[in-house]
């Protein structure tokens, strides 16, 4: 059943591509600056949840080899978005020690698609402590070299804890949504948003908050000066193809508030969250 499994996920069209904006929102003015890529599974099963593929893949241990897969289509479904966006690809912090040739292989991987390095960003994730600390190191090291940057995946949760964010030095922390979502109705994660965007802007590392569904919590996170913006107030993870007129309105309408003209839709159509249109 694992290997019938393991062979309809590494097959063609098994591993699916979607993505979703990254937006930078400065005054009344949103523009999306990167992307985030998100794998889902073969359709109709259960592993269609990325958390379900990636469990199992844990479980497994193969999570270098669908860290592979899922990279190698997305960077080929990305290749259409506009040049000057960037690109977040998700890796398992135990790939990155484990793997001695994944660097080399994403960078080949990135060149067949005619994908600049320096539009890539890895968000390191792990669920797991285990991985060869000193061949992580290295790795992140090589990916610096080649100025793709590294972003800590998750954190305030799980394993992107303190001695991961001093091990990794990353560029860029992406806090997560457990902190974000109804920050505006609780003092406490309000407290760990600011601690943690001071962490950051004293490390010299940029911030995304993840999660974002409601207006309120949007100006929680731009009160805190934390101006890149992930969630579902912009859109839903979508195919690449479906993103492109999202990314659009993105780009030319003014940012989401509970007060303003531009209204928040909680059943507003997939990937038009924050706009009540079509």
């Amino acid at each position: 059943m694992s290997i019938s499994m393991l062979g309809r996920i590494l097959a063609p069209g098994g591993l699916r591509c979607y993505a979703q904006p990254i937006v930078h929102v400065s005054g009344a003015n949103c523009t999306v600056a990167s992307v985030e890529c998100l794998s889902r599974g073969p359709q109709g099963t259960p592993f269609e949840s990325p958390a379900v593929l990636f469990d199992y893949a844990r479980r497994k241990v193969l999570e270098n080899t669908v860290d592979r897969a899922a990279i190698a289509i997305a960077l080929a479904e990305v290749r259409s978005l506009p040049g000057n966006l960037g690109i977040a690809v998700n890796v398992h912090a135990s790939t990155l020690g484990r793997d001695a040739a994944f660097v080399d292989f994403l960078a080949a991987s990135a060149c067949q698609c005619e994908i600049e390095l320096s539009r890539l960003t890895v968000e390191v994730v792990e669920h797991s402590p285990v991985w060869n600390a000193t061949e992580f190191l290295h790795s992140l090291r090589l990916l610096r070299e080649l100025k793709i940057r590294i972003a800590l995946d998750d954190v305030g949760t799980g394993q992107s804890n303190y001695r991961m964010i001093l091990d990794a030095e990353p560029d860029c922390f992406k806090i997560d949504s457990y902190l974000v979502q109804t920050a505006h109705a609780d003092n406490r994660r309000r407290s760990m948003l600011a601690s943690i965007m001071n962490l950051a802007r004293d490390l010299g590392s940029s911030v995304v908050a993840e999660g974002v569904e409601s207006p309120e919590d949007l100006e929680v996170v731009l009160d805190l000066g934390i101006t890149l913006i992930q969630g579902y107030i912009f859109s839903r993870p979508l195919p690449v193809a479906a993103l492109l007129p999202v990314i659009a309105k993105i780009n030319v309408l003014p940012v989401p508030t509970s007060s303003g003209q531009t209204l928040f839709l909680q059943n507003a159509p997939a990937g038009l969250h924050a706009f009540g249109g079509n």
